[in-house]
């Protein structure tokens, strides 16, 4: 009973899925719409159930590990799949087809990011990135009359299959030079042992596939097609969740199991890290569709964040949970954004964006506000989780990689100023009309910049909370 217990969280998801999924196939095609509402009341139930065991620890099944640091990125998926269910009501109204599923496969990827997140055993961890990853293709190609989002479930299939089949290798050469599947005993036979070649290779492959995962150059090349192509609620989503997924499991991994080959793998970061900053920044400069655009932006996201695993601290690690937690409301508050504009114009082009402030504020400024977060401008909340992630890398002696940071988030103001200019400085089509946004996803626009403003003015509680979830993951 304790076991199940502390796998409340993970149960109450799966039911939640596979209810909606008997609830499409039940309801009324006339009724269908109510099916959204429910995801996202049992969405923001489940969270509240896992805020209320934030601080429980345990192992159940001699490799599933419930602690603090665990909670807390299931917190961070639920708040996104919440986000991601109000932004999708209008959305998936509008295709007319497969609401039930829609949703279910929304909580089910949620699920298999969970698993990711708490696995302290090889297998489990593989099977929870298949289940986030298998949902993931079928919500990219989820428009059925779209060439763009057949494409980009097509791309999604066959780059995730190779990535998981790299990370899957990795994963045997780390089992057989380890003689174990669960990560304590992996690190144990490790400082034991020493590294062997096949521990190096499997080191090798195991970074690239969770490089996949967090879109790090140059295993990034999926994601622009996917974000472009894939329905809008389904990119936001798949850009702040599964990212945040792969950190929480590839910290799991290095830190757990790998912390003595941590001068061996630390330079392969370094070289991510760097790539991914400059790459993703530059080339997002002559984007002209926002979706391209954003995902560019995710990729030099993902370089920030690989900071935090560079510095191999306990402040790297909370600067990690702290920025990927307010990655969520940044980056989904301007896919919202975007929804609703191309719920209204059925366009993604930057250009179309011109006198956006006109025809909606709210649309605008959330816009707005959320690329400024996202770029570290204060007083919002990304300021304050790049300032930990530098200080963490400072503290460890590569102030080179915190200028480098600093230039590149200079370099991603001018790009996000360019949709900033569009929609203030444009003038709109003589035949426009107001941007209508529904009251939900109105609301769910609003909650998220207030919490960018409010922790970019007050960061105080969530820093603790990330912080010490950070001590507890290295003091179990």
């Amino acid at each position: 009973m304790a076991s199940l217990q502390l796998l409340t969280v993970e149960i109450l998801t799966a039911a939640l899925g596979l209810g909606l999924l008997a609830l499409g196939l039940l309801v009324p095609q006339k009724d269908r719409r109510g099916i959204g509402y429910v995801a996202a009341a049992g969405l923001a139930g489940i969270m509240g159930v896992a805020l209320s065991m934030r601080d429980a620890s345990g192992v159940v099944l001699q490799g599933y590990v419930i602690d603090p640091f665990g909670t807390y990125f299931k917190v961070l998926f639920l708040a996104a799949a919440l986000l991601a269910a109000v932004c999708s009501f209008e959305y998936v109204e509008k295709m007319g087809f497969n609401q039930g599923e829609y949703y279910a496969l929304l909580v089910l990827a949620t699920l298999g990011m969970m698993i990711l997140a708490s696995s302290g055993e090889l297998i489990s961890l593989y099977l929870g990135l298949e289940l986030m990853t298998i949902a993931f293709c079928i919500l990219a190609a989820y428009r059925l009359d779209d060439a763009k989002s057949a494409e980009a479930g097509i791309k999604y299939v066959l780059l995730g299959a190779m990535s998981s089949a790299i990370l899957l290798y990795g994963l045997s050469l780390v089992y057989g030079a380890g003689g174990s599947t669960v990560i304590k005993e992996i690190a144990r036979a490790v400082a034991a042992g020493g590294a062997s070649p096949a521990l190096i290779l499997g080191t090798i492959f195991i970074l690239a596939g969770f490089a996949f995962k967090v879109t790090a150059v140059p295993f990034h090349m999926w994601s622009p097609d996917v974000y472009e192509g894939a329905p809008t609620p389904v990119t936001a989503f798949l850009s702040v969740a599964s990212k945040a997924a792969g950190f929480a499991a590839l910290v799991r991994v290095f830190f757990g199991a790998l912390p003595d080959l941590h001068n061996f793998w630390v330079q392969l970061f370094i070289a991510l890290a760097v790539l991914t900053m400059v790459l993703g920044n530059l080339v997002a400069i002559p984007q002209t569709n926002i979706k391209r655009l954003l995902a560019y932006s995710s990729i030099s996201q993902a370089g920030y964040l690989l900071l935090g695993v560079v510095s191999f601290s306990v402040l790297g690690i909370g600067a990690i949970m702290y920025y990927a937690m307010l990655y969520v409301f940044g980056n989904m508050g301007a896919f919202m954004a975007a929804t609703a504009f191309s719920n209204a114009d059925g366009s993604d082009e930057i250009r179309d964006y011109a006198g956006l402030a006109r025809r909606s504020p709210l649309v605008a400024a959330v816009m707005l506000f959320s690329l400024l977060s996202l770029a570290g401008i204060p007083p919002m909340a990304g300021f304050v989780g790049k300032l930990y992630l530098f200080m963490a890398i400072i503290s460890r002696g590569y102030i080179w990689l915190a200028i480098l940071g600093i230039l590149m988030s200079m370099v991603s103001v001018y790009y996000y100023l360019q949709v900033a200019k569009a929609m203030y400085l444009g003038n709109p089509p003589e035949e426009s009309q107001p941007v209508r946004v529904t009251p939900g996803l109105q609301i769910a626009m609003i909650v998220s910049l207030l919490i960018l403003f409010i922790l970019g003015i007050y960061p105080t509680p969530l820093t603790n909370y990330a912080m010490n979830s950070a001590v507890a993951f290295f003091m179990p």
